[in-house]
């Protein structure tokens, strides 16, 4: 309870030092707005007619964690049936738990709410001993895992502004403070699609349903497929020219070719770049074939596609993290940043809330990690004088308790 009740107080200071927020927060009259209490329950169906006014609630009641529908409603009060749904922004989010990464076998773990045996990195559906679906887990938010998530962030991107044609001032960037990343577009366009309009776009940002004979090869192999190509078409031929042009053997057999293929592609590197390069049918490719191509393109599908939580998306009356607020299992900031800034952000620099004093805490067990320009870490049962934004950090992942 102590160290609750310092991460609690940590918070309240922040949120009474000139706290606001994104001039581009819209429409607050309008949305539903949650917040997960200190005091362990949720406070739903809460609305607000201006800025000042959501401010003050959070210098008073000092939450733990802060949301906002993506939903605008007429009555944001009311029981979800009588809210009066009028239009929702499309939301995605991206998040590190849903990324296979090569560190998670190193900072993550789960234990079985049955049995209690543990293992480490993703958690699995069943529990090996006793087939438990129930499961605590202990993640970490490591730089590995954040790269991982900003890299599907910036594909998202790519396809939401060539493909659909939004410009950068109709998308909003954000970290989320954990694991991951948000991304929001307030357009009159999206405002009024349905759940299964959203899954649509779900879909093809995944690459899921494409057809792939049609993406660039019919049945002989030979339909045109170009770099010059808009849409899936150029991205999958992009991917390919860019792949193929540095490409050895051992890189088609990662991709999942064996043998002859393998031989094939690499010997005919330059028929194949051609072939990519121009606007006409395809000069024939010996020894590669129509299943060649296949495994090729959909590894570039993809790898080109962007990694995103559907549910997020396909969910009209969806509760999203507030933007500028802490997020309860760091203490991190939800950041915004330009969308042309994203290659530059670094979320453990620019999303430190906490920047003076410090702590003594006693951690148990957590890795290496980064704060500004200050590593720490690794730690195991040791008792250490810790900047505030760390002590938080540790705190909140249930990793260290506050010292007197």
């Amino acid at each position: 309870m102590k160290s609750i009740g310092f991460v609690q107080q940590a918070f309240r200071e922040h949120y009474a030092k000139g706290f606001s927020f994104s001039e581009s927060l819209s429409m607050i009259e309008k949305r539903e707005f949650g917040f997960a209490l200190f005091e362990g329950w949720m406070l739903r169906h809460k609305s607000f007619g201006t800025r000042s006014e959501l401010i003050s609630f959070m210098g008073n009641s000092v939450p733990r964690d802060a949301y906002l529908s993506c939903a605008y409603y007429e009555d944001p009060q009311a029981e979800m049936e009588k809210k009066g749904w009028s239009g929702a922004d499309l939301v995605f989010d991206i998040d590190a738990d849903h990324i296979p990464t090569p560190c998670d076998k190193v900072h993550d773990q789960w234990t079985c709410g049955k049995c209690g045996f543990t293992g480490k990195g993703v958690v699995p559906e069943n529990c090996p001993v006793c087939g438990s679906e129930k499961f605590d887990e202990s993640t970490w938010p490591c730089e590995v895992c954040l790269a991982s998530a900003k890299h599907e962030t910036t594909k998202l991107l790519d396809i939401l502004m060539k493909d659909f044609g939004f410009s950068d001032k109709e998308i909003r960037v954000f970290f989320s403070g954990h694991r991951g990343y948000h991304v929001h577009i307030e357009n009159e366009t999206v405002r009024d699609l349905n759940s299964v309009a959203r899954k649509e776009i779900v879909d093809y940002v995944r690459g899921l349903g494409l057809d792939i004979p049609f993406q660039g090869l019919d049945e002989k192999g030979m339909k045109m497929l170009s770099v010059n190509d808009y849409a899936w078409r150029g991205r999958i031929a992009k991917g390919i020219h860019d792949f193929v042009s540095i490409a050895e053997a051992e890189d088609y057999r990662d991709v999942g070719l064996k043998g002859n293929a393998v031989e094939a592609m690499v010997k005919n590197k330059g028929a194949i770049l051609r072939n990519l390069n121009e606007s006409g049918p395809w000069e024939a490719v010996k020894g590669v074939g129509p299943e060649t191509w296949k495994k090729i393109k959909e590894y570039f599908v993809m790898s080109r596609s962007a990694n995103i939580d559907s549910v997020v998306t396909t969910d009209t009356h969806r509760l999203i993290r507030l933007g500028c607020t802490l997020h309860g299992k760091t203490g991190l900031k939800k950041t915004e940043f330009p969308v042309r800034a994203i290659d530059d952000f670094d979320p453990f620099k620019s999303a430190i809330a906490f920047r003076e004093g410090t702590a003594t805490v006693l951690v148990s067990n957590a890795p290496e990690f980064r704060l500004g320009d200050q590593t720490f870490g690794p730690y195991r049962n040791q008792k250490i004088e810790l900047p505030i934004a760390a002590a938080v950090l540790l705190i909140c992942r249930r990793r260290a308790e506050v010292m007197e």
